[in-house]
């Protein structure tokens, strides 16, 4: 996005992240945000702001594993994630993915979207595990560890991320 926070770039006349919690909040019965930096950037959001527990360990799968963890001290069992640049996601996301001892993770036509995914807190410390091995902190081999299983769903418009202007100026058309 031109060097700026995603998560604040205007959508829809609001944030990025303000559309994204709005199709998102009324899926979970608590709803953080992961992530890096000043978490004072979202204080108008009224959300808690879980930071990344390992500063060395980048990515999604970081985010996951602090969603894990902030998940379970709630007393969750599962910890539903969602990419910041997806506007669009399903409304019934969490319903459809359900839960299981596996990951549920989305696929639309023949696209994975591994960000998109309802993961078990138990899988914490194989999470951590992973992570520290040193191994590429991708999700989709992580998931696969994991036996991850993969919903499909038949909106492919409903994965769209919004990672250049270009695709924000298309979404702002589209909505």
């Amino acid at each position: 996005m031109g060097g700026a926070d995603k998560a604040l770039v205007s959508f829809a006349g609001r944030s990025l992240i303000a559309a994204v919690i709005d199709r998102f909040a009324p899926q979970v019965s608590d709803l953080a945000i992961s992530a890096r930096g000043d978490a004072g950037r979202f204080a108008a959001l009224g959300l808690p702001v879980i930071a990344d527990p390992f500063p060395e360990w980048r990515g999604p799968l970081a985010g996951v594993l602090a969603a894990m963890l902030w998940a379970q001290g709630q007393g969750a069992n599962h910890v539903a994630c969602v990419p910041v640049d997806g506007p669009f996601l399903p409304l019934d996301l969490v319903f459809r993915l359900g839960c299981s001892a596996q990951p549920r993770l989305a696929r639309a036509g023949s696209r994975q979207h591994p960000t998109f995914g309802l993961w078990p807190c138990a899988l914490a410390p194989d999470l951590r595990g992973f992570l520290a091995s040193g191994a590429e902190p991708r999700l989709r081999d992580f998931a696969a560890l994991c036996g991850a299983v993969w919903v499909d769903f038949a909106d492919l418009r409903g994965f769209d991320n919004l990672n250049t202007p270009e695709d924000l100026a298309r979404a702002e058309v589209r909505r």
